[in-house]
This record gives C-alpha cells, structure tokens and sequence, in this order.
C-alpha cells in the first residue's frame, strides 16, 4: 500500500506538522495520482479548529487538489497514467439513489451517504485523509479531468471554490438582462465575480470595504459597493435579481434581502459559525427567497472546469510551501490572502 507524506493537526489548538499517512492500493475501478497542488479553503480551517463540531484527530484536511495519475486499477476506463486530474470535496456515494441518479452525489441518501474529502469514513472503514498530502486512491467515478490549457495550481482551488460559486449563479439563473450581486470578494467571492460576468450578467460586489475594488473592477464587476455605506446601500434597494453571498459570518440578512427585487433571490454559500437572523417579512413582502447552496455534482464540477478553460477564467493564487500551512490559517482568518493559498505539495516530504 502506498506511504506519502502528509501534514495533519492533532487538536483543535495544535499546528501542523509533517507526518506518513497510508493509502490504499487502488481497486479494479480506482486511481492513485500524484497531487500536485491543494488549495486551502476556509472550511478546511473551520473543521481543524473544531468549529462546526467534534473532529477525529489527527487530521489531514484539503478538498480542493489537483495532480497527476499515476496508478490505476484493472478496470478502470476513464483515465490512464499521465492524466492531469482533480478531486474536490467528496470522494465516493452510493450512485444509487434518487440524488446520486440525478448527478448530485453530494446529496447522497443511502447510508453511509456522501463521502467526504477528509473526517469522513471511507469504503475501507477507515478516516479518509485529503489534499495535504502527496498522493491519493480515488474511485474513477468520482475524478475530474483538468483540461489542458489549465495549470494545475489554478485548477486546485476550483475544485471546491470554483463549483460552490458556479452551481448556484448557473441554478439561479445568472445571465444576461440580470443583474447579480456578490458579497464579499474573499476565494469564493472573487469566483463568483468572474462567473456571474461571463454568464453576462451586469455584476456588482458588496464588500464591507472598498479595498479591493480594482480587483473587482478588473475581474467583470460594473461596481463595487460598500456594505458599509448607507446611502449606496439604501440606492441599491429592488434592484437585485440575484444575490451571492460568499462571506462566512457577520452577514446582516435583513440589509441585503431589502437589495432584492420581488422574486429576487438571496443564495448563502458561506458557512457562518453563528446563528443568523431575519425579518420574515422582508421575504413574504416582496416574495423574495433565501436559499443555501453546498458546492456540486461531478458532471458539474467537470462543466465548470471545461467552462473555465473556455472562459479564461481562474482563481488569484499564492502559492505556499507545506510548512507555512499554520501561517496561511491565521491569514485567511484575518482577510490577509488575496485570494486563494495554494499549498505546494512537493515540499510537504521536505
């Protein structure tokens, strides 16, 4: 069985440390590849820290990784050695159920359901460990393939941040004669920018400061609004179609739904630690909807790759080495990354 080098945190308040972690050697229909690249997400934080809930330590995180295969199964059909390919945050469903049929395994209902990345339980029984890591044994059904024109460092991030932004403007409908709003332009944000102005809808950022307004500009925004700003704010009122918010707490629910027009939709990709609260009537009024959304399928997650590639679209990246995983931590916390840390996993065995 394949031993690669990893980097796992033990506790809630430990730091990351290199480490050996073991894979499976792949079955008839799965694949071992190379990871090149895995991107850090806030969830990725989030989770190690104990913030959504009791962890099984020690933990190896990262959902959003890209490499190149270099083993496969005797059955395996959709990929060979040498393929550059991707895993976001699920790695197995049982392809069975309603959910699954329909290319929505992250909303798998048969038990055990979806398979997580990592802090899940895999076929084999045991913890499965993700991205920060060098390599990994992945079901073919379960891959993306990265398509040519796309480095692998800025196909990592979009593999999690790249598909929870795409999803919800293609299901709600982003476009031209929209107009869409993205509050805040943090690794998901300015995604979403640059996907809801290549679906040609007029597309404006809601930030809570106005600093990084040229990167909004630049990347298809037509504007960039403070949240902070009441008047601005107050102008804005019945004139979203749709709204994106990509922010992770502190969202003030009533401020932004009054943005909406009637029928307007407010869709919360962010994963706040605390409770959130609303006014009903600020929905009922004007029959606006408030929605969630949690990333994508496989076959989605491939069209938006594709789409990508297609577009010229991609994610602003720093590139890290491993052992400034615990740095990087404190900076995505701090709104300090601009816009995405994208760990370099060649200097993980270092």
């Amino acid at each position: 069985m394949p031993e690669v080098a990893a980097y796992a945190i033990d506790s809630p308040t430990g730091r990351y440390a290199r480490t050996t972690i073991t894979r499976r050697e792949p079955g008839p229909t799965e694949v071992f590849f190379d990871i090149a690249y895995a991107g850090i997400c806030h969830s990725d934080i989030h989770t190690a820290r104990g913030e959504w809930g009791p962890v099984n330590y020690p933990l190896v995180p990262g959902h959003e990784i890209a490499g190149v295969v270099a083993k496969i199964g005797s059955e395996v059909t959709k990929f060979k050695v040498g393929d550059r390919v991707g895993v976001g945050c699920f790695v197995d469903s049982c392809g069975e159920c309603d959910m699954c049929r329909q290319g929505e395994e992250q909303f798998c209902t048969s038990r055990p359901g979806t398979v997580w990345t990592y802090a899940s339980t895999g076929r084999d029984g045991l913890p499965t460990a993700g991205g920060y890591s060098q390599g990994i044994t992945v079901e073919q059904d379960y891959l993306m393939r990265v398509p040519d024109s796309m480095p692998l460092e800025e196909a990592a991030p979009l593999m999690c941040a790249g598909i929870t932004t795409y999803n919800p403007l293609k299901r709600w409908g982003a476009g031209p004669g929209k107009r869409v709003g993205i509050v805040g332009m943090g690794g998901l944000g300015h995604m979403g920018v640059q996907f809801a102005a290549a679906m040609g809808a007029e597309t404006i950022v809601l930030g809570r400061t106005l600093s990084k307004r040229e990167d909004g500009l630049r990347l298809g925004a037509t504007d960039y609004v403070s949240t902070q700003d009441a008047a601005a704010m107050k102008s804005l009122r019945g004139s979203f179609d749709l709204i994106l918010s990509t922010i992770s707490d502190g969202i003030e629910l009533d401020s932004v739904i009054k943005l909406l027009k009637a029928h307007g939709v407010l869709v919360n990709v962010g994963l706040p630690e605390h409770p959130s609260t609303f006014k009903l009537g600020e929905l009922t009024g004007q029959a606006r909807v408030l929605a969630g959304s949690n990333i994508g399928g496989i076959g989605e997650t491939q069209e938006m790759l594709d789409f990508c590639a297609e577009k010229g679209i991609s994610p602003i990246i720093e590139i890290i080495p491993a052992p400034q995983i615990n740095e990087a931590y404190d900076n995505v916390v701090a709104s300090k990354v601009r816009y995405r840390y994208v760990i370099d996993a060649s200097t993980i065995s270092e």
